[in-house]
C-alpha cells in the first residue's frame, strides 16, 4: 500500500493569515497512481481539524493548524510499504522533517519519499537533514512517484527513474537527472478526491482567494515562462509552459458541476492567463457549454494578456476576483528582478478590471537587496494610488529570500543567508505577523524596523482608506464573518480564519506527542 501525507500548517502565533486549503497536488499525484493501477491511501493534516490550532513546545511562538502528529500517525495504514510526504514550503521545514522521524519511529520498515517545491530546491540538504527520507521526488511529481512506486514494489532498476535524488550506502549523493518536465500535461489525468474530502473545505469556510459556497480547486496551465529573480518557478517547472486543452478543461468543469454542484472555480496555476488567444478561446468555450460558476485567479497574474476585450469576457464568464502582480512601483526595482512588466498597461488593466466590477488584489514586495528607500517609497505610492482606484486586496509583502531563487543562490553565495532552522523560521513568519518589527531583511541601506514599519502603516492605512471611501464594505464585511458560505475579499476570508479557530489545548485536543 501507498500512503499520501499532508502535514499540518505552520505560522507565527501572532500570523494573521495562513488559510488551509484542499490539497492539489497530493490529489494529482493520486489521481495519477490510480490510473496506473495503485489505489493510494491519502492522510491530508488539515481536513479532519480544519480550525485546531495547536503550539510547538519545541518551537517557541509558532504553531499548528490541523492534526497532531500522533493522529497522523494513528492514520496511517499498518500495511504500507511507501509513504510519500509533501514539503511545499521551506519555512515549514524543520516541522515537517520533525513529522519524518516520528513517522519513521513508528513505521521503521517503510520507504519514505518527499518532494514538493522544498524539496526540489533543496534536496541534498533535505536528505542528509532527515537522513530517514529514502528517496526525493524532484518537481512535478506525477510521473517520476509513480515509476518510483513501480519500480520498489515490482524491482525495478531506481537508477534509470528521472528527477529521483537518494543518498547512496556511502552516504553519497546521487540524482538522476535534473527537473524533467511532463510534455503532454493532457495525459495527466484529473486529480482524485476523496468522498467527502472537498465538502469538510466547504463546511468550514475555506479558501484560496475569496469564498463561494463550494468553491473547487483547478490548474488549466502548468509552469511559467518568465525568469523573476525572486520566484522558484525555474527551479521547479523550468521556464516551460505549457497549456491544457480546452476540451478537457470543459469536461473537467462540467465533472465538477455534476459530481458536487460546485459554484466556483479557483485556479491554482502559477500565472494562469499567458496566452492570450488560448485565453479567448477558453472563456468563449465557457460561455457556449452554458457554464455558469465564480471564476478566480487568487495566485498573482500579469497584465499582457488582461486587455479590455480579455476582462470583458472574464466578466461576462462570472469572474469575481482576479488577483495582479506588479510586485513593485520601482522600475529600477523591476528591471533588477527580471520582472518584465510594463507598469502603465498594468495600471490601466488593473483600472478597467475595477471598472468593470470584479474584485482586485495586487501584489507588492519591498526590501529586494538591491532596493534604496526610494525605490521603495515608489512601490508604497504605487499601491496607494491602486488603493485609490479601488483595489479591494492590497498588502505589501516585506522580501522574502526562498531557496530555489536566483536571489536566494546570491545571498548565500556572498554569506548573508545561513541554512538552517532559524533562517527556515524566519521565512514562514516573515509576512504573516505584522506586529513582528524584527523580520529577516536583505537591503543594505534600510533597517528591519522600517521595513516593518512601513509595511505596518501602509497596511492600516490601505484598508482604512478602502473602507472609508466605501463603507458598505464595513457592513458587508462584518455580515460574511459569520457567513459560512461568503468572504468577498481575501482580507475578509482571512478574518474568518481567526475567528474560527479553536485552541486544541484549551478545548481539550490529543496530548500524546508534544512537538
Amino acid at each position: 500500500m501507498i500512503t499520501l501525507v499532508r502535514p499540518p500548517v505552520i505560522f507565527p502565533a501572532m500570523a494573521v493569515g495562513n488559510e488551509a486549503t484542499p490539497c492539489i497536488g497530493l490529489a494529482y499525484i493520486a489521481g495519477y497512481l490510480r490510473d496506473h493501477g495503485y489505489d493510494p491511501f491519502i492522510i491530508d493534516g488539515m481536513v479532519d481539524a480544519l480550525n485546531e490550532v495547536w503550539p510547538l513546545k519545541k518551537y517557541p511562538g509558532f504553531q499548528c493548524q490541523g492534526l497532531r502528529f500522533s493522529e497522523i500517525i494513528d492514520r496511517i495504514p499498518k500495511e504500507t510499504k511507501i509513504i510519500g510526504i509533501r514539503s511545499m514550503f521551506s519555512g515549514e521545514w524543520p516541522v515537517v522533517r520533525d513529522l519524518i522521524f516520528e513517522i519513521k519511529k513508528h513505521f521503521p520498515n517503510v520507504i519514505i519519499v518527499a518532494g514538493g517545491e522544498h524539496i526540489t530546491a533543496m534536496t541534498e540538504y533535505s536528505l542528509r537533514d532527515c537522513n530517514v527520507i529514502d528517496y526525493c521526488v524532484i518537481g512535478e511529481g506525477e510521473r517520476a512517484f509513480y515509476h518510483l512506486c513501480d519500480a520498489l514494489f515490482k524491482g525495478n532498476e531506481i537508477k534509470k527513474i528521472n528527477a529521483l535524488a537518494y543518498l547512496d550506502r556511502n552516504g553519497e549523493y546521487y540524482q538522476t537527472s535534473s527537473v524533467t518536465r511532463i510534455n503532454n500535461i493532457n495525459q495527466i489525468p484529473w486529480p482524485y478526491w476523496p468522498d467527502g474530502y472537498l465538502e469538510k473545505f466547504w463546511d468550514a469556510g475555506k479558501s484560496f482567494g475569496i469564498q463561494t459556497a463550494r468553491d473547487m480547486p483547478m490548474m488549466i496551465t502548468r509552469g511559467c515562462p518568465y525568469e523573476c529573480t525572486f520566484c522558484s518557478n525555474p527551479f521547479m517547472y523550468t521556464r516551460k509552459y505549457v497549456v491544457r486543452d480546452i476540451d478537457d478543461i470543459i469536461s473537467e468543469i462540467k465533472y465538477y458541476i455534476k459530481k458536487y454542484d460546485i459554484t466556483g472555480i479557483q485556479l491554482y496555476d502559477l500565472t494562469a492567463v499567458v496566452k492570450r488567444d488560448w485565453m479567448i478561446e477558453l472563456l468563449r468555450a465557457v460561455i457556449d457549454n452554458k457554464i455558469n460558476v465564480n471564476w478566480q485567479f487568487p495566485s498573482g497574474t500579469r497584465s499582457e494578456a488582461l486587455d479590455k476585450e480579455v476582462l470583458e469576457l472574464l466578466k461576462q464568464v462570472g469572474t469575481g476576483y482576479i488577483c495582479y502582480a506588479p510586485e513593485s512601483g520601482s522600475g529600477r526595482s523591476l528591471r533588477k528582478m527580471k520582472k518584465k512588466i510594463d507598469l502603465d498597461k498594468m495600471t490601466k488593466s488593473i483600472h478597467n478590471a475595477k471598472k468593470l466590477g470584479l474584485t482586485v488584489r495586487a501584489n507588492i514586495i519591498i526590501g529586494f537587496p538591491f532596493e534604496t528607500r526610494k525605490d521603495i517609497l515608489k512601490s508604497i505610492w504605487y499601491a496607494l494610488k491602486l488603493t485609490a482606484k479601488g483595489v479591494d486586496d492590497i498588502q505589501p509583502y516585506i522580501y522574502s529570500p526562498y531557496p530555489g531563487t536566483e536571489l536566494f543562490n546570491e545571498l548565500v553565495n556572498d554569506g548573508s543567508i545561513i541554512v538552517n532552522d532559524e533562517y527556515f523560521f524566519s521565512l514562514i513568519g516573515l509576512n504573516s505577523d505584522l506586529t513582528n518589527f524584527k523580520p529577516l531583511v536583505f537591503t543594505k541601506n534600510i533597517n528591519a524596523w522600517e521595513l516593518a514599519i512601513y509595511r505596518l502603516l501602509f497596511t492600516l492605512f490601505a484598508y482604512g482608506i478602502s473602507y472609508l471611501l466605501k463603507p458598505s464594505r464595513f457592513v458587508r464585511t462584518m455580515k460574511n464573518l459569520y457567513s459560512k458560505d461568503n468572504a468577498e475579499t481575501v482580507f475578509e476570508a482571512r478574518l474568518k480564519g481567526i475567528i474560527h479557530r479553536k485552541d486544541v489545548d484549551k478545548v481539550g485536543g490529543p496530548q500524546r506527542i508534544n512537538h
